[in-house]
């Protein structure tokens, strides 16, 4: 630097001349109003919704049902469960399931219970976000899909044989016995079903979505009371019909945790603290244009 020049510098020892660290600053900016824009609530479209749920559940169920049925591992891995629920005192599934099947229209209409609302209910609980609660759709709908897609990972490290298929423990398979279509694990379906991926159950994990999601947003005291009492339902369902241990319900109660885990590190809240509506829908104020 020749003598008698000086140097003028920012505060942060930045030359203002030097355009690098401005245009990087610029990128920053640029970046950070991208990440806003692409994590913001968003008006959700209907067709889009409709192909996206088609596809995620053709995907889950060819992924599922591509794990390898290592029958000799599952067997094995429900042995060893049966045997910690025993330590644990809490293995009296063979009990409910012996005296929920001593009543003949409780089970049967259990193996209809187990066999549909997993889907329809599930379903309605989308299309109910979509329409009355579009700023908080996206958000959910990826908790549950996260969901989803943990299970696919215990399913494959974890294979498990449900309580019915277990050698010697003397439980009824009641979708055989009451000759009731009530699974595609039982019967002439099976074979369209993986048998060995009980573990973790998504029975569990998907009405316990549609539950929580049911008692934080409903408006009626009714449906909010049914929001509670629709996975406390499940997890009955699911024992009497000897297609799922309780710990395998634990399972599908982290694989949620996991979900709105990721959904609340995406958007910053969870899903229901979000706005009920986005521009674009009715009852949406007019955000301000963005500088």
């Amino acid at each position: 630097m020749p003598m008698g020049e000086t140097t003028v510098t920012t505060l942060d020892g930045r030359d203002p001349a030097d355009p690098q660290p401005v245009a990087e600053e610029s990128r920053d900016r640029a970046e950070e109003r991208f990440l806003r824009r692409l994590r913001a609530p968003r008006r959700p479209r209907f067709w889009f919704e409709i192909l996206l749920i088609a596809v995620s559940y053709w995907t889950y169920s060819v992924i599922r049902n591509a794990v390898p049925e290592q029958r000799a591992q599952a067997l094995s891995n429900a042995d060893l469960l049966w045997r910690v629920e025993h330590h644990l005192g809490i293995a009296v599934e063979n009990s409910v399931n012996h005296a929920v099947n001593s009543v003949t229209w409780l089970i049967v209409g259990m193996n209809y219970y187990y066999a549909t609302l997993h889907f329809v209910v599930t379903l309605g609980v989308l299309v109910w976000l979509y329409h009355s609660h579009p700023g908080r759709y996206a958000a959910a709908r990826l908790a549950l899909f996260a969901t989803t897609a943990v299970a696919l990972v215990g399913y494959y490290f974890y294979p498990l044989a449900p309580p019915r298929l277990m050698n010697g423990a003397a439980f009824v398979d009641t979708v055989l016995v009451h000759q009731t279509w009530g699974s595609m694990a039982s019967g002439d379906l099976k074979h369209m079903s993986n048998q060995y991926a009980a573990m973790p159950s998504m029975h569990i994990g998907w009405s316990l979505w549609c539950g929580l999601t049911i008692f934080a947003l409903a408006s009626a005291p009714w449906a909010r009371i049914l929001g509670l009492l629709y996975p406390a339902g499940t997890l009955l369902v699911i024992v009497a019909t000897a297609n799922h241990f309780w710990l395998d319900a634990v399972g599908g109660m982290l694989c949620l945790s996991f979900g709105f885990l990721l959904a609340r590190l995406w958007y910053g809240t969870l899903p229901y603290a979000l706005p009920r509506w986005v521009p674009g829908t009715r009852g949406a104020p007019l955000l301000p244009a963005e500088t």
